[in-house]
């Protein structure tokens, strides 16, 4: 019960974030003092100056609260310290924390008339188009809007991705070696056991993706060989990769990375085997009380200084080119750009495909074996 009270504090009042699980939208260089918006936009698109808006949010009262999900309350330290660094006088509030726990809250603050944030970051890409639908959200299309690929945006401005952001696994180079590249496949191979560590696929819905991806393309009796790799399950996306930098573990699956380099790790993302990535949505609440400083924001995330900036080298715009060696994610086939949208539509599906892994995985009690229960995975 003390834990559904603090959680119940938190709704109402916004203090304090417990450890999140999801995505995080890592642009961590700051922004200089670039236009907000190139000549020769959209019709209806930001014109302003990011000083301009800058201006205008500190004379609106110099505040800004922002949810954004996460696997740990520090995780967007890096964005929130380029913010502060290009706008000082401005009062940002970043709170992180799991997204499936975020849109609760902010659920829950719509029908209290307690709302808290002026802008939502999350994973939980269901929920812009249910708010959408709610006439929750402003509709606002920031510089660089036209630029945006178009899976990535509203086309009314209800929401746009402010960070590209792509799951799979990785692996310590030297410890596998590079003669031949780890594909998912080969995590089933007996060497491996033990010495894997993975996210809970059935407590993350973006790793829960990855999984039915693996499944669809080797079969269940992969599934089964994986489950008895030994695999070391924990809470947190940011987990594997924890565990594969930290030496513990030389495989981490579920988790976030960049394939700019192999050094010293390897995030795979080979042709022919299957990762997921999905466009990262922003949207700025239609009740919010700081509107302008979130457009600041939104303008800010999706300025070509940012962009350029991203973790792992991919961009939501199409004129931002990828480091050597990387396509635009939008151009790899099996990242699966766009069945992650359409898999997060269909929540009572994403429940069975959870039940299922739970019990390959044995996290629930009783027969693992989903056949003597009459379960058809993802039915």
């Amino acid at each position: 019960m003390s834990s559904f009270l603090s959680r119940r504090r938190v709704l109402t009042t916004g203090a304090g974030a417990a450890l999140g699980i999801g995505a995080v939208a890592a642009n961590t260089a700051p922004a200089t003092a670039a236009p907000a918006a190139s000549r020769g936009t959209t019709p209806g698109e930001e014109r302003r100056t990011l000083d301009e808006l800058y201006r205008a949010a500190l004379a609106e009262g110099g505040k800004l609260v922002v949810y954004a999900g996460g696997d740990t309350p520090t995780q967007q330290d890096g964005t929130k310290a380029a913010f502060k660094a290009r706008f000082p006088d401005l009062d940002l509030t970043l709170i992180v924390d799991y997204s499936k726990y975020h849109d609760v809250r902010v659920d829950n603050q719509f029908a209290t008339d307690t709302l808290v944030p002026d802008v939502v970051q999350f994973q939980t890409l269901q929920d812009f188009d249910r708010w959408k639908q709610q006439g929750r959200l402003l509709r606002y299309k920031p510089a660089g809007f036209a630029k945006v690929h178009d899976k990535f945006k509203d086309p009314e401005g209800a929401w746009v991705a402010t960070g590209a952001i792509a799951f799979s696994f990785l692996y310590d180079t030297a410890a596998v070696g590079t003669t031949t590249p780890l594909t998912p496949r080969d995590l089933v191979d007996p060497k491996w056991k033990g010495k894997i560590a993975s996210a809970y696929p059935h407590d993350d819905d973006a790793v829960l993706y990855l999984y039915t991806l693996y499944a669809q393309k080797y079969g269940w009796d992969w599934v089964a060989k994986l489950a008895a790799q030994d695999v070391r399950f924990s809470r947190g996306s940011n987990t594997p990769g924890e565990a594969v930098f930290g030496g513990q573990k030389t495989i981490g699956v579920g988790t976030a990375g960049s394939a700019v380099s192999t050094t010293p790790v390897t995030f795979a993302i080979g042709a022919g085997h299957p990762f997921m990535a999905w466009g990262q949505r922003t949207a700025v609440l239609k009740q919010a009380k700081n509107t302008t400083a979130a457009k600041l924001y939104l303008n800010w995330q999706l300025s070509t200084e940012m962009q350029n900036g991203s973790f792992n080298g991919w961009s939501v715009r199409t004129d931002i080119t990828p480091p050597a060696g990387l396509k635009p994610i939008w151009e790899y086939p099996n990242a699966h750009v766009d069945g992650f949208p359409r898999f997060m539509s269909d929540r009572a599906a994403v429940e069975r495909w959870k039940q299922t892994f739970a019990l390959y995985f044995g996290e629930v009690k009783g027969d693992p074996t989903p056949g003597s229960l009459g379960l058809h995975p993802g039915a």
